[in-house]
């Protein structure tokens, strides 16, 4: 009787083991370490940024990273008290960089979609924006973003964007063009090449009070909100920037940030946008 109990607890032994070991840590990342906990034991922070996405991060006339989103990672790093390292991608590579470990984070106005968070995890929106058209000061006849889509317009989207894909989901009739940067975009539109752009409203508006030349179609194309990433499934980390929002936004910080980059043209001088055409 008790070879048959000891055979018991040990059938169950390995039962229970198999059941919890899957090495998924519901309340940490997939690998089981929380990008908070291994942030705070490296005492460094690594935010993944794409630079010219005015005013959210932009590089100023030093090379120094700039803008809404840099606030917002510094003001994290000050919470843990840890340095912030920034590294730079295009748009489209910041998703893959987070999912192989080279970045902690994403901030670098990345609307929150499902697709998105099939291969990342978002926390709490931080900004809502929306997507609208931008037109040369020449054109006189469009009044609303659907007079763009026709025959013969060439329409402007920026690589790995929202803005991208539902220009690309929406417009049926008018040839989409890509661009690596909305800058690039914008000046292809100057001189001629294209018809219209397609991009994030504040962007768009900084981009027509710095350079003119051009006018904003006010009616909006889509509301998105912005969200910061971290790898998929990272809860805990997640928990934790949530928090760490509640507390920001709309504080002192925060508002000052905001009102400098949103509502002020104080920097607009500062700024590098030494940018081609493509």
């Amino acid at each position: 009787m008790k070879k048959v109990f000891i055979l018991f607890m040990l059938v169950l032994s390995v039962i229970l083991t198999a059941c919890g070991g899957s090495g998924t840590d519901n309340s940490g990342s997939e690998s089981g370490t929380s990008t908070i906990e291994k942030i705070k034991k490296n005492k460094k922070i690594v935010i993944g940024t794409a630079p010219g996405y005015a005013p959210f991060e932009m590089t100023d006339l030093k090379g120094n990273y700039v803008g809404y989103d840099i606030d917002t990672a510094k003001a994290i790093g000050k919470a843990l008290d840890v340095k912030v390292e920034f590294k730079e991608y295009s748009f489209d590579g910041l998703i893959a960089a987070l999912q192989v470990g080279e970045i902690d984070m994403i901030i670098s106005g990345m609307t929150i979609t499902g697709p998105r968070a099939l291969s990342v995890s978002f926390a709490n929106p931080y900004y809502k924006t929306k997507q609208v058209a931008l037109v040369p000061s020449t054109d006189t006849t469009t009044k609303v973003w659907t007079d763009l889509d026709k025959k013969g317009n060439k329409i402007a989207t920026v690589v790995g964007t929202t803005g991208q894909l539902i220009t690309k989901n929406t417009f049926k009739n008018a040839e989409i063009k890509d661009y690596k940067e909305m800058a690039a975009a914008a000046l292809a539109m100057i001189s001629g090449q294209i018809d219209g752009v397609v991009y994030d409203e504040s962007s768009v508006r900084v981009w027509n009070k710095q350079n003119g030349k051009s006018r904003v179609i006010d009616n909006q194309i889509s509301a998105e909100n912005l969200g910061i990433a971290v790898k998929h499934n990272d809860l805990k980390t997640v928990q934790w920037l949530n928090s760490f929002l509640y507390s920001y936004i709309d504080g002192p910080d925060e508002l000052k940030s905001r009102n400098y980059w949103f509502e002020s043209d104080e920097w607009y001088d500062n700024i590098n946008n030494k940018v081609e055409a493509e």
